[in-house]
């Protein structure tokens, strides 16, 4: 019997490194040795839909394929979306906390935050609820919140807000559900201006840019768990040009910046949050 740890005998070792090598160049994303079954896992839809029985199969189309729709199909599949509404609540409270505090700061400036890494939307989307509720923002305004991710599919989902009875659970208390979200039997649809109150883009933190301009805050949580050293290094390079100084930088639990990065230091206010390290001021020379 095989185990859903256990690669299939059907496909051999070479596919999935291969399969993993083609993920980790589109996206940075690694998958480790004793998780190899998840490639065959993730793609047994595309294994269907395709008519195909082995990812050997699989490998032999992606080579003799000359778009590249498939590998785009592929890299799709493996990406790991998981997420949900209100993950870490505490940590989404804090966030609002230090939103009112910049805004304190600046009454006067729309705050921004970027949603790094949004998978289906659920983190950006939760952000707004709860600001909305908190009026963590100027009266009238809100802060303008950018999501981005990697995943075509995850953004389309987002943009549609529609979410399964199991997803509209994870995280949302029944008030909000009723307050933010439309049920159509198993489906939930989130409300217009809900959706509207973030903007959606596709964006590789492995090579792209960040988002035009300063953010006050950047969310880039459980991301680079899946990074290699020299690919965070790289990751925090992108983070810390679109933090403004004074800003702030969200991690996962798991995640850290020591030992990554001497560009940001540990908040002393919020636990688990970053600032911008202040640049070193020279030494003085001394004349003559």
């Amino acid at each position: 019997m095989i185990t859903p740890h256990t690669p299939s005998p059907a496909s051999s070792s070479a596919a999935n490194n291969m399969i993993a090598a083609l993920l980790e160049q589109r996206t940075g994303q690694q998958i480790a040795a004793n998780r190899a079954w998840r490639i065959e896992t993730a793609l047994k839809p595309l294994l269907r839909e395709r008519g195909l029985h082995t990812l050997d199969e699989l490998v032999t189309q992606l080579i003799a394929t000359r778009t590249g729709e498939l590998s785009d199909m592929v890299v799709d599949a493996l990406l790991n979306q998981e997420t949900s509404f209100f993950r870490d609540a505490a940590v989404l409270d804090m966030v609002a906390d230090a939103a009112r505090e910049l805004q304190a700061e600046t009454p006067h400036k729309r705050l921004r935050i970027w949603s790094a890494g949004c998978s289906t939307g659920q983190e950006p989307l939760s952000l707004a609820m709860l600001f909305e509720e908190r009026s963590v923002s100027n009266p009238g305004t809100q802060p303008e919140i950018v999501a981005t991710d990697i995943s075509p599919s995850a953004l389309a989902r987002a943009k549609a807000g529609k979410f399964s009875q199991f997803e509209i659970q994870r995280g949302l208390s029944v008030r909000r559900m009723m307050s933010w979200f439309d049920g159509n039997g198993s489906e939930w649809t989130a409300n217009p201006d809900l959706v509207r109150k973030v903007q959606f883009r596709q964006q590789n933190l492995a090579g792209d840019p960040p988002p035009p301009g300063k953010f006050d805050i950047v969310l880039c949580r459980n991301v680079m768990l899946y990074f290699s050293g020299a690919l965070r290094k790289q990751v925090f390079d992108t983070l810390f040009a679109a933090v403004r100084p004074g800003g702030m930088l969200v991690l996962g639990a798991g995640e850290t910046v020591i030992g990554q990065t001497d560009q940001f230091v540990p908040s002393d206010r919020f636990r688990g949050f970053y600032h911008p390290a202040q640049p070193k001021a020279e030494p003085l020379r001394r004349a003559g």
